[in-house]
């Protein structure tokens, strides 16, 4: 799950929250048991949104209050200054606010010991990862963030930033440019590499972002790209938890539970999993096991299961239920229409294809995902979830439709979500006005719609032909195109409530 968080203030006249004022807490609130003064950083995040400080650092945090280690986190931001200025007077100190419908925990998480922005001072960073303190880099920079082809899973050779970080390999400004540039000072200094921990939504994370530093590094160095694959480690990783963006809100009801004015806090659900591949260079690693975290063997049954149902369905919910007027997830599947929907698709067509991981019950899963989902405390934008929405659809649906189609089973469900996708991007809403549409291929996408003839199977024909999301064999199947195109049509002439009523209507194939 990634969010977007923009610079905000706050007029309460309370003192801020940092090193000095953080014993001014009120009581109840859960302040770092550990001393702070005598934590170092062995862990270097790149990408640190609300996610990472949700989930990644509030698993760490609360590993350093039963077992004191060395595994405090240097943040860094790859874009623009925003979270360093939000966070740096405040010694990395942020709240955490958990909610649970009228339930509300607080404490403040401590683990975070400094943040770099990258664009102002790449070398900065790159010697921060290169350092022999630091053990782990880890990375949450949402599936645009690894210049991917996501339908292919290659290193995207004509994205802007691997052709300038191949061109300044000292000054990189991608999480992969970074990351060997790091890699190649460490082998210079006869260190081992760090571990890299991928925590976003990818098919196989940690054998894909192996694959694309591999592919970048070999550009340069067929040196460097064999001592990376002999002796570095890339662990495969699922996470999960919903984490909605900050809103001025958020940071009001921080101030009122602690007392103190924080520019920063973060408001997540009480649920939380993170289930990650046990391979670490020289073992080592932090105990998040003892904190909950599941180190197994294969990741791969628990990550199908969590992409397909959880954010398969959220996705989804998010296109139909922007298009019906809906404002939050929580809002959609109040909605009895979406609702009856977003349970026939698990149960029909989702959970089907699905190898459940050991000891789990698929529908129990499902069952549990909808009451996350009501959950009226957590109010997780559909317009949010609908960002980046071309690269998160080949993972997300895509890889279902295609084990379906494979199998000879309809898709009608799953193709409606295709189709809402479509109708979402062409950026214009079902009572005509404009959809701020957030997406690495908005233009290319709206300029294919705007492009092709008028009718539902030129406009749907259109897009499919974008390789970059379908690939090459979704568009020659019959089956995927002839029910994208009947949902397109049936979103445009009725809307998207009643195409989701017909739609969760049809006849179930087993």
């Amino acid at each position: 799950m990634t969010t977007v968080e923009g610079t905000r203030t706050t007029l309460h006249p309370l003192p801020r929250l940092s090193n000095a004022t953080l014993r001014q807490a009120r009581a109840g609130v859960a302040l770092p048991p550990y001393d702070r003064g005598r934590l170092r950083s062995g862990i270097v995040h790149l990408g640190l949104g609300a996610f990472a400080r949700a989930h990644l650092a509030a698993y760490t945090d609360a590993l350093l209050a039963i077992a004191p280690g060395d595994w405090g986190i240097i943040g860094a931001s790859l874009q623009n200054p925003g979270q360093r200025d939000r966070l740096a007077p405040q010694d990395g100190l942020y709240t955490a606010i958990q909610r649970d419908g009228g339930k509300t925990g607080v404490r403040i998480i401590g683990c975070v010991l400094d943040i770099l922005v990258a664009p102002e001072d790449p070398a900065a960073l790159i010697a921060a990862m290169a350092r022999a303190t630091t053990h782990i880099v880890s990375l949450t920079v949402t599936e645009k963030g690894y210049c991917h082809d996501p339908a292919t899973g290659r290193l995207d050779q004509h994205h802007p930033d691997i052709r300038h970080d191949l061109d300044h390999p000292g000054a990189p400004r991608s999480a992969i440019g970074l990351i060997v540039a790091a890699l190649r000072a460490r082998r210079a200094s006869g260190l081992a590499p760090f571990t890299v921990v991928c925590c976003d939504n990818l098919p196989h994370n940690g054998r894909l972002v192996a694959g694309l530093v591999g592919d970048f590094a070999a550009r340069h160095d067929d040196g460097l790209a064999g001592w990376i694959a002999a002796h570095g480690a890339f662990p495969a990783t699922m996470v999960d938890r919903i984490v909605p963006a900050t809103t001025d809100a958020d940071i009001a009801s921080a101030a009122a539970a602690t007392g103190l004015c924080d520019a920063a806090p973060v408001t997540h659900e009480p649920f939380q999993q993170w289930v990650i591949e046990g391979r670490f260079i020289a073992g080592t690693r932090p105990a998040w096991d003892k904190v909950g975290a599941q180190f197994v063997t294969d990741v791969a049954p628990y990550e199908h299961m969590k992409l397909r149902l959880l954010n398969g369905a959220h996705s989804a919910l998010a296109w139909l239920g922007y298009l019906a007027g809906h404002e939050t997830i929580a809002e959609s599947v109040g909605d009895p229409v979406l609702r009856a929907y977003v349970t026939a698709l698990w149960r029909d067509e989702i959970i089907p294809v699905v190898p459940p991981p050991p000891g789990t019950d698929l529908h129990a899963y499902a069952a549990d995902l909808l009451v996350r989902f009501d959950n009226p405390a957590i109010r997780h934008r559909t317009w949010q979830i609908a960002m980046d929405s071309s690269q998160k659809l080949p993972q997300r649906l895509l890889s279902t439709i295609r084990d379906r189609l494979a199998l000879g089973l309809p898709i009608t469900r799953l193709a409606l979500a295709v189709a809402a996708w479509i109708r979402y991007a062409g950026g214009v809403d079902e009572a005509g006005h404009p959809i701020d549409v957030r997406d690495p291929m908005a233009v290319t996408v709206r300029k294919a719609l705007d492009a092709a003839p008028p009718d539902p199977a030129a406009r749907v024909a259109a897009i499919l032909a974008i390789r970059a999301v379908f690939g090459t064999d979704l568009p020659r199947a019959a089956p995927f195109r002839d029910a994208v195109t009947a949902a397109y049509a049936t979103l445009l002439e009725h809307g998207s409530r009643e195409a989701t009523r017909r739609a969760t209507a049809a006849r179930p194939v087993p």
